[in-house]
């Protein structure tokens, strides 16, 4: 199974709040559709990197103050291959479908237009399609609800979510379910234009294993008035986030 939690960070990104700054997003667009790509690399407590590159393409539909998505994912790893004291270090790459996440938010669960507040609700079912033997994945379903707050100032953003997951235990495996959260902000840099930076924690789903800890900077752009460009790049803290890494998304409304 991977290490690393590109689809939770992707998704956590807000690319859609950073480009509208609305307390209603939920009725900007009917459709939209996006994709991109990530890489990451990190030890995770080895001697030797293991690089993860992540394409996810997802779709969504908007009905007034709800949304439901769906993300089907493109995932390689590549890992230290297994060595002995007269073999030299070599590596394996294993490619293919990742885990599809399955997603629904209701928007402005709490909101106050004079106030500045909203607080949005996900839900998420991450479903076991990624190949456990290429170690892609567990293999099992996950289930997430999550809770997402903003405060909008007139040239700040305010973001804070927390959530608990549920794990699918894999043969062999019992994994914890674990609470995550993470907290930041965004700002406009033009009219076109925004960044931000948010801190992600996420607990450790076996006994011995350090929770995740990673900062991601972002920089958003409205290309038209369908199109959005975000950049990002992360770091981690503890053994069980990636060194570094970094990607690109595109969103069509």
């Amino acid at each position: 199974m991977t290490s690393t939690n590109p689809a939770g960070r992707a998704l956590g990104l807000g690319l859609a709040l950073a480009c509208t700054g609305s307390l209603a997003y939920g009725a900007e667009s009917e459709f939209s559709l996006s994709t991109g790509l990530e890489y990451s690399s990190g030890g995770y407590g080895g001697t030797d990197d293991i690089e993860e590159l992540y394409v996810p393409v997802t779709g969504a539909i908007y009905f007034d103050r709800v949304a439901l998505s769906v993300t089907v994912p493109y995932l390689s790893v590549r890992t230290p291959s297994s060595t002995s004291e007269t073999d030299p270090v070599g590596s394996t790459t294993q490619s293919g479908l990742g885990d599809v996440v399955i997603g629904a938010t209701i928007f402005d669960v709490i909101s106050d237009y004079e106030r500045g507040i909203a607080l949005d609700i996900t839900g998420k079912i991450k479903i076991g399609s990624a190949d456990p033997d290429k170690r892609l994945g567990t293999g099992e379903e996950d289930y997430l609800l999550l809770a997402s707050f903003y405060k909008f100032f007139d040239n700040f953003t305010l973001m804070g979510s927390g959530g608990y997951k549920v794990r699918g235990d894999p043969p062999g495996v019992d994994l914890k379910n674990t609470l995550l959260g993470s907290v930041g902000g965004s700002f406009p840099i033009s009219e076109a234009a925004r960044a931000g930076i948010f801190y992600d924690y996420r607990e450790a789903s076996l006994e011995d294993a350090d929770p995740a800890s990673e900062v991601t900077v972002f920089l958003t752009r409205r290309m038209s008035n369908t199109l959005y460009l975000q950049f990002y790049a992360f770091g981690g803290f503890s053994d069980s986030s990636p060194d570094w890494g970094g990607g690109l998304y595109i969103s069509i409304n």
